[in-house]
């Protein structure tokens, strides 16, 4: 998939799932097939520049973002009471 494919609700969440801290890259990568780079572009094209700036801080500075420099493990994107039933 590549960025022009996304619609607004996948943009939407995937933006979402940037912004969370404890979201990793991988799990972005599996669920929408952009790597950390691409991750990146999308969000400077899509955020106004001093969230990015902030974001890109905090990414480079928490190290959550990656699964190598984590403590713990996740299996899922997201937890299973994430989203509340309609």
């Amino acid at each position: 998939m590549n960025e022009a494919e996304l619609n607004k609700e996948d943009l939407s969440r995937l933006i979402e799932m940037a912004w969370e801290d404890r979201t990793p890259f991988d799990a972005i990568f599996t669920q929408f097939g952009f790597t950390e780079n691409e991750v990146m572009r999308i969000m400077q094209k899509n955020l106004i520049r001093s969230s990015y700036v902030l974001w890109r801080k905090r990414v480079k500075e928490i190290g959550l973002k990656h699964q190598k420099k984590r403590g713990f493990l996740t299996s899922n994107a997201y937890a299973k009471n994430q989203y509340k039933p309609k």
